[in-house]
C-alpha cells in the first residue's frame, strides 16, 4: 500500500507561514532544493491544498524562464507531469497535470492507495494535512526545519491533535543550518 506523506518547511517555532502569510524565510539554498528534486523523485501523486497549488502554479511555466537554472528546469521537468489532486471549495478549474478533488481527502487517499502503483501520496499545505492527520492517514512526516523564528502564523501541527507516536527514520543538517527531519508513524490513537 503506497505512504502517505506530509512534508514542508517549516520555522523553528513551528510555523509553514508567518503571521504575514510570508515564507520567504525558507527559499532553499541550493543543496536544500537538490534534496526537495530527490525527493520529489519517490512520489506518484501529490495533494495539495489551493493556496499551495496557487503558489506552486510558478512552475507550471517556469520552464520559459530564461534566468531559471539548471536545478529549477530539472524540478519543472518533475513537478508539471506529476498527478496533482487540488482540495478547494472556491476554484472552479486548475491548470496542468492537476484535477480538482472529487470526495474528502479520505476519500481521496483510499481511491489513490487502491490505485497500482508504488511511488508515495505526498500532501502539501497544513489545512490538508491536519484533516488526513485526524482521519489517521498520514504515514511520514518530514520536516524542512529552517533556523528562524517568526512567532505566530500557520503552523505545521494543527492544535487539538492527539497523540501520535513517531519513530525518527532520518535526519540531515545542511550547511545553511537547515535541519530535515523525518519521522514513521508508529501508533494511531483509536477513534
Amino acid at each position: 500500500m503506497r505512504s502517505v506523506t506530509y512534508s514542508m518547511g517549516v520555522s523553528l517555532d513551528g510555523y509553514i507561514v508567518g503571521p504575514d502569510g510570508g515564507f520567504d524565510w525558507s527559499a532553499p539554498d541550493p543543496d536544500v532544493f537538490r534534496f526537495w528534486i530527490d525527493e520529489i523523485r519517490q512520489v506518484d501523486v501529490h495533494l495539495l491544498g489551493r493556496r499551495l497549488y496557487e503558489t506552486m502554479l510558478y512552475w507550471e511555466t517556469a520552464d520559459q524562464d530564461a534566468s531559471l537554472d539548471d536545478a529549477g528546469r530539472e524540478w519543472a521537468a518533475l513537478w508539471n507531469p506529476l498527478p496533482k489532486v487540488v482540495f478547494s471549495t472556491t476554484l472552479t478549474s486548475v491548470e496542468g497535470n492537476a484535477r480538482l478533488a472529487t470526495g474528502s481527502v479520505a476519500e481521496e487517499i483510499e481511491r489513490l492507495r487502491a490505485e497500482p502503483g508504488e511511488g508515495e501520496i505526498a500532501i502539501g499545505g497544513a489545512t490538508l494535512a491536519a484533516e488526513a492527520a485526524a482521519a489517521g492517514l498520514i504515514d511520514e512526516y518530514r520536516i524542512m526545519v529552517h533556523p528562524v523564528l517568526v512567532g505566530g502564523g500557520v503552523p505545521y501541527f494543527p492544535g487539538g491533535e492527539r497523540r501520535v507516536d513517531l519513530e525518527l527514520v532520518d535526519t540531515r543538517t545542511f550547511g545553511s543550518g537547515v535541519v530535515h527531519l523525518r519521522y514513521r508513524v508508529t501508533h494511531r490513537p483509536t477513534a
